[in-house]
């Protein structure tokens, strides 16, 4: 499961979320194209951008980070929008960077993906 913050939010404003359907298309001789959906669901993909975290609140990003091997990984991510749990998801890089500032002022930002099934 992806670590949740002290207030118990996955996620801080602003945040992203993106929307992917798979769709293919065939160009015929005569120039015309026929496009059809190579998956029958849509794909979801999170921006998590955090401000202000604190020592642990890093710590635990950074070993959630390694103990997925970075996109090697899956596990469950809950939706900030609407709550829904996504049961296989992955993050979308190999590399992960953070910033500490000052007591309580660190930064990350991770992208999550869901998988196809």
């Amino acid at each position: 499961m992806f670590p949740t913050l002290k207030t118990g939010a996955v996620a801080q404003y602003p945040a992203r979320r993106t929307l992917q359907f798979k769709t293919d298309g065939i160009r015929f001789l005569d120039g015309t194209e026929q496009r059809f959906r190579d998956s029958p669901s849509v794909l979801h993909r999170w921006t998590i951008q955090l401000d202000l975290l604190d020592e642990s609140e890093l710590v635990a990003l950074d070993q959630f980070f390694v103990s997925n091997q970075a996109r090697f990984g899956s596990f469950s991510f809950t939706d900030p929008w609407d709550g829904t749990v996504y049961p296989n998801c992955s993050l979308a890089g190999d590399t992960y960077g953070f910033q500490l500032s000052a007591e309580m002022r660190g930064k990350a930002t991770l992208t999550v993906c869901q998988n196809r099934t």
